[in-house]
């Protein structure tokens, strides 16, 4: 059955939901259509999914449309995505050219339909071309962590981004120096999809089992695309660890993304590091696994998200909303997730997630009040009610480049 307004009413209250709907009133003349490089996998395609029907609920004409690319310039946008983190990454002139290529292939094949076109991230982010020929209002929304970026690549994306009337990063130490107007805007979690939405012992009991885990034992997870950037094999080097104090299994779940060709290099590394201890499970989950991710989040004890880079890292609010306390590395957007010592704890090592994790392990109520907290910052600050509300304003903004308050009234 269908998701609508009034289900989330129940879960943010109607004075919330009023809101929004008064936000939604001042634009429902624009149309909105958003671009990005893969219908499946990873954090944008998620919240877009769940996005757009409610923004149409709402009366704002949304869309979603993807962009065409071939291996070699997934490869590429990977090394982009990479060296943007900061890695040590040898960009050529050649891979340069191949993303030049495949923009003008986009260009051509693209029907740019919204009034307000947003862009996510650096695979599309050349389409900005067509600006000068059809006008519009262009939004360039960055999910990436571009705080200390390689220069050489920071400085071939800097000349599109520039053309765009305004950039979204998702917090501060983001930020760049730009020509343009920049808004900070978090990304979201749904509470109601079925990632989030509340199971029953029973169906978490039987996702347990079809996977060989025994519930009597403590359980540590990380749910993630197999990228470096996300340590894994860091996760099972503090798993290690804390073997060696207290009786655990650990759970290293994630998917594909088809614009992220690295993963299946990753996915046997971890798969190596893991074949002689029967308590590690390396699972790779098909694409709509969101019920069995759900039930493996709910029936855990301890949730990773040790991340050496991390624009934001969605699966650290969905964990959060399910009552769990974190572990999470201390980068990027994790430390707007993570509050040190209330919502979850921030580390800088394998050795500091062990100690952690003994500690959690060995003391159940700092468990419980962990997770208390952490579902009530992510009600708060990270559900995909806000989210909608932010992106609503920042049309309206475009309208209003000049003045710092614009009062609403319910239309």
């Amino acid at each position: 059955m269908a998701v609508t307004l009034h289900d989330y009413e129940e879960v943010v209250g109607s004075e919330v939901m009023d809101e929004i709907r008064t936000v939604a009133s001042h634009v429902r003349h624009k149309s909105l259509q958003n671009i990005n490089s893969t219908p499946v996998g990873g954090g944008v395609a998620e919240i877009l999914t769940r996005m757009i029907p409610l923004l149409r609920e709402l009366g704002v004409d949304a869309s979603w449309d993807v962009i065409k690319g071939d291996e070699a310039f997934f490869n590429v946008t990977k090394s982009f995505h990479n060296a943007l983190h900061g890695d040590d990454e040898s960009i050529s002139e050649k891979m340069l050219e191949v993303y030049r290529e495949n923009t003008d292939a986009n260009l051509r094949d693209m029907n740019f339909t919204g009034d307000v076109v947003m862009i996510h991230d650096p695979q599309p982010a050349g389409l900005i071309l067509r600006k000068p020929e059809i006008g519009r209002q262009w939004i360039w929304r960055c999910h990436i962590d571009v705080s200390r970026p390689d220069l050489i690549t920071w400085n071939f994306l800097k000349p599109y981004v520039e053309q765009y009337d305004a950039a979204i990063f998702s917090m501060p130490d983001f930020a760049q120096q730009l020509p343009i107007s920049q808004y900070m805007i978090a990304p979201s979690i749904d509470p109601l999809s079925d990632k989030n939405k509340d199971l029953d012992q029973a169906c978490v009991q039987k996702v347990l089992d079809g996977f060989g885990l025994n519930p009597e034992r403590p359980i540590l997870t990380q749910i993630s695309r197999f990228d470096r950037l996300k340590d894994p094999l860091g996760v099972i080097r503090a798993y290690q660890l804390i073997k060696r104090h207290c009786d655990c299994q650990l759970i290293l779940a994630g998917g594909a993304a088809d614009d992220d060709p690295e993963g299946k290099e990753v996915l046997r590394e971890v798969e190596e590091a893991a074949v002689d201890d029967a308590d590690i499970h390396v699972l790779l989950l098909p694409p709509f696994s969101d019920l069995e991710i759900n039930a493996l989040v709910r029936g855990s004890t301890i949730v990773f998200q040790k991340s050496i880079k991390e624009g934001f890292g969605l699966t650290v609010s969905e964990a959060l909303w399910k009552g769990k306390p974190v572990i999470g590395g201390a980068v990027g957007g994790i430390k707007l997730q993570i509050i040190n010592g209330v919502t979850g704890f921030l580390v800088h090592s394998p050795e500091g997630a062990a100690n952690r994790a003994v500690e959690l392990l060995q003391n159940p109520d700092l468990r419980q009040k962990l997770g208390e907290n952490g579902r009530r910052h992510v009600k708060e600050n990270f559900l995909i009610t806000r989210h909608v509300k932010d992106y609503m304003l920042l049309m309206l903004a475009l309208d209003y480049p000049a003045d710092r308050i614009v009062q609403l009234t319910a239309a």
